[in-house]
């Protein structure tokens, strides 16, 4: 099957990103503006242009210029298939991130030239070291003031833990920017703002060349020698295998909002970006040549079309081709299904597809068959792994405050909590139910989403906790009496497993203290 082969070998499917802020989703829409996939690119926050970026498309994303949900998008550049998974930078949605992290092949970091490395990229990247996913550094905003070029790298070596190489160099910042150098490339961008339209180049044979003294001025010219030679003294040659093992990453500068370092970004990142790799399975290695499908759910949305209430399960395609209408076997259920409309997205645009290749993501209408982590092969039984649900941090109790609308409440709630936004618990005691999240303005998104997307309302009530932990023990006996000891912090999780919500830290160690036979476990994987 030499198509496969080919088609494989096509596909780049990656990840951007970034703390919030640093330009993540306006680099997403620049990029899409070069693969043709549309013509006029929305700045996220201008006020004039009333077209918002094509990635946010959620009514609480468009108001308030943050994307809360990871969207996928796929399109062609020079012949090869690019999947843009843009995420979330706020860490409320941290988990969604780190999700989302288990379905590319590479990642984008995109990084403030002002501010430098934030505490979110930290932790993004630290899942990607956990993984060896091999990165690409993109410095962005330089057409503001920022710091020295030289003070970036060094931060990004020292705080992300990685080499770097940088692949571009600019030519000042800020007020005087001029421009970037590709080294990669041995050409010259000259900079003009413009958020519509790319600008010029000059192919380069030489950085002696005099024609760059004429476009950017003497000194300018003499000091990026100096700096090249600087560059070219201190980094190693830039060795593409390293970089694909995740050790070396290499650094683009630019301005995302101005178009400007864009394509030397996306040129060089076709070329090196890894195609799709294999995926570890808890039985076995899945190698994305095999000729049998298989594929797994890292992400599930509700109400991508607010008219017909549907979810959508977003499947990373690991090997084999997914073909529409074939009936294909469902694991955790031990069921077969067939899928009638399988989509592939622009963003929320989405279109029905016949045959998804591995690399690709393909959406599944969702009637509440899936879970996260679920997956889907042609009658092999295997389990992808590395999907995990962390404990939540923050609680609250969430009460209907229409009992008419009971049952859209209810049908809601459980939407959402398919999405793996949040986690719902039943206190067993009283029977109320808690929410649980990793940040607080996730509650704020499911009251916002449960009013407007189901026409529920409902208020949230403080609950003091620490943590939920999710309790097995292999002695029945020692559970019961934990169960009774503990019965009014007992809860059930949506799987019905036990969890115990610990209100402090004292609590949870004395527990552990007094029932060493019961395991506490912080992440729902065990």
């Amino acid at each position: 099957m030499a198509n496969l082969t080919d088609e494989i070998k096509k596909r780049r499917t990656f990840a951007i990103i970034s703390h919030p802020d640093a330009g993540k989703t306006t680099l997403t829409e620049k990029l899409l503006l070069f693969g043709g996939a549309i013509h006029v690119a929305g700045a996220v926050k201008s006020n004039k242009i009333k077209k918002t970026a094509t990635s946010d498309w959620m009514e609480i994303e468009k108001q308030r210029g943050i994307s809360v949900a990871t969207s996928v998008m796929g399109f062609e550049y020079e012949g090869y298939k690019i999947n843009i998974l843009d995420t979330p930078g706020h860490q409320d949605f941290a988990e969604d991130t780190f999700r989302t992290l288990t379905a590319v092949d590479s990642v984008i970091i995109v990084i403030d030239c002002a501010k430098g490395v934030e505490q979110q990229t930290r932790r993004l990247m630290e899942v990607c070291r956990m993984r060896n996913t091999p990165v690409i550094i993109f410095v962005n905003k330089l057409d503001r003031e920022g710091r020295d070029p030289f003070d970036i790298l060094d931060e990004l070596e020292s705080e992300l833990k990685i080499s770097v190489r940088p692949l571009s160099w600019p030519i000042n910042m800020g007020a005087k920017f001029k421009g970037v150098y590709n080294i990669y490339e041995h050409n010259l961008s000259l900079f003009k703002p413009d958020k519509q339209h790319v600008t010029e180049r000059m192919d380069i044979k030489d950085i002696n060349d005099h024609e760059i003294d004429e476009v950017v001025g003497h000194d300018d010219a003499q000091k990026l020698r100096d700096d090249i030679e600087l560059i070219d003294g201190v980094y190693p040659q830039f060795d593409e295998l390293e970089y694909l093992d995740g050790k070396v990453a290499p650094v683009f500068f630019g301005s995302a909002l101005n178009t400007f370092g864009v394509k030397e970004l996306l040129d060089c990142f076709i070329r090196i970006a890894p195609s799709p790799q294999p995926t570890q399975a808890v039985e076995r290695v899945v190698e994305p040549g095999e000729s049998k499908f298989t594929g797994f759910v890292f992400k599930i949305q509700a109400n991508m079309d607010p008219n017909h209430r549907s979810c959508i399960a977003f499947v990373k395609v690991c090997s084999g081709v997914f073909h529409r209408n074939q009936y294909y076997y469902h694991v955790r259920s031990d069921k077969q299904m067939r899928f009638t409309a399988p989509t592939a997205f622009m963003a929320q645009k989405k279109e029905i597809i016949d045959e998804v290749y591995p690399g690709d993501v393909v959406g599944l209408p969702d009637n509440g068959v899936f879970k996260i982590g679920d997956t889907l092969t042609e009658g092999e039984k295997i389990h992808f792994k590395g999907l995990p649900s962390f404990s939540p941090e923050m609680f609250k109790y969430i009460e209907n405050t229409d009992p008419m609308k009971t049952k859209q409440l209810n049908k809601g709630i459980e939407q959402l909590m398919d999405e793996g936004v949040a986690q719902l618990f039943v206190n067993q005691f009283n029977n109320r139910k808690i929410i649980g999240t990793v940040g607080q303005l996730q509650f704020e998104v499911i009251q916002y989403r449960l009013l407007h997307e189901y026409g529920a309302s409902c208020r949230w009530e403080p609950i003091h906790l620490y943590k939920a932990c999710w309790i097995e023990s292999d002695d029945d006996e020692a559970l019961e009496a934990f169960k009774h000891r503990k019965h009014q912090f007992m809860a059930l999780d949506r799987e019905g497993r036990d969890v115990f919500l610990a209100d402090s830290s004292y609590v949870l160690s004395m527990a552990q203290q007094d029932f060493p036979k019961i395991h506490f476990h912080f992440t729902s994987e065990f």
